[in-house]
């Protein structure tokens, strides 16, 4: 038997859908049209001139390309060390013993509430004296040590439901505490570990703060759409041009994983339902 939504339910969900879309509608529209018609309004299509100055304008008179690789690199980098190395310790905190286990958790997740205007200024200061700025690992050793508070938790939360009987299984059959993980453990981490990077990939992308603080000449496209906005003249069918280019990624990026995004959240007995 196929169930069917009230017809309300649709129509509500209808104009929350539209109120999304408009917007976007709006930039695309933007990035097509002239000065002139942008202050007319970009809804107006009948009376709007529509021209890919801008697009050609964006890609020679900024690094767009270049900026497009930088924050490609350093998202890739560092959703890549998340969801290698957060699975890992999450499993040595929730089976391993060793000291200062439980404090050393508490720490780590008590990083959700610590903003990152506070580490800041020390980073600024460790990273120029340690030569570092203008480095793309000055941003990436920040993003994958700031996602540990809640990648850490998020896979450590799977694990409270994983079958204990299964690591009890290896460690009969003679597996050490790494061979558990590679063999055991880790091939049930599937679903957590991509709902990590996802969530590490987005965050890494649109993030500001960080690049432009400690990236100078080889800057991401976040910091470059931030510098493409001109002193008289605001430049706003640039800045849609720029806007669309940095959405696009991260939006693709999402509707080819979201199966994998949703089945994280529907884990259950440390396998898939």
């Amino acid at each position: 038997m196929v169930y069917r939504a009230p017809k309300w339910i649709v129509f509500v969900v209808g104009i929350i859908a539209l109120i999304w879309v408009v917007p976007i509608i709006g930039i695309v529209a933007t990035s097509f049209q002239t000065p002139d018609s942008i202050a007319r309004g970009w809804w107006h299509f009948s009376q709007n001139q529509f021209t890919l100055n801008a697009w050609r304008k964006v890609w020679t008179d900024y690094p767009l390309a270049n900026s497009l690789w930088v924050s490609t690199k350093v998202t890739l980098i560092a959703t890549v060390l998340t969801m290698v190395t957060a699975p890992a310790a999450a499993y040595a905190f929730h089976y391993l013993k060793f000291p200062l286990r439980r404090t050393t958790l508490i720490i780590i997740i008590n990083a959700f509430v610590l903003p990152q205007q506070v580490v800041i200024i020390p980073l600024f200061r460790l990273w120029r004296e340690m030569g570092m700025l203008d480095n793309i690992w000055a941003v990436i050793i920040p993003y994958v040590g700031l996602s540990y508070a809640w990648s850490v938790f998020l896979v450590k939360s799977f694990l409270e439901d994983f079958p204990k009987d299964l690591i009890e299984a290896a460690r009969i059959d003679g597996c050490g505490p790494i061979s558990t993980f590679t063999r055991v453990v880790l091939p049930n981490l599937l679903s957590p570990i991509f709902a990590c990077g996802i969530l590490q990939f987005l965050w890494c992308w649109n993030s500001l703060l960080l690049p432009m603080l400690f990236l100078r000449n080889d800057v991401t496209l976040t910091v470059l759409l931030a510098r493409i906005s001109g002193t008289y003249d605001p430049n706003v069918d640039q800045q849609a041009v720029a806007a669309i280019v940095t959405a696009i990624v991260p939006l693709l990026v999402f509707l080819i994983f979201q199966r994998q995004f949703a089945v994280g959240n529907r884990v259950s007995s440390g396998g898939k339902e």
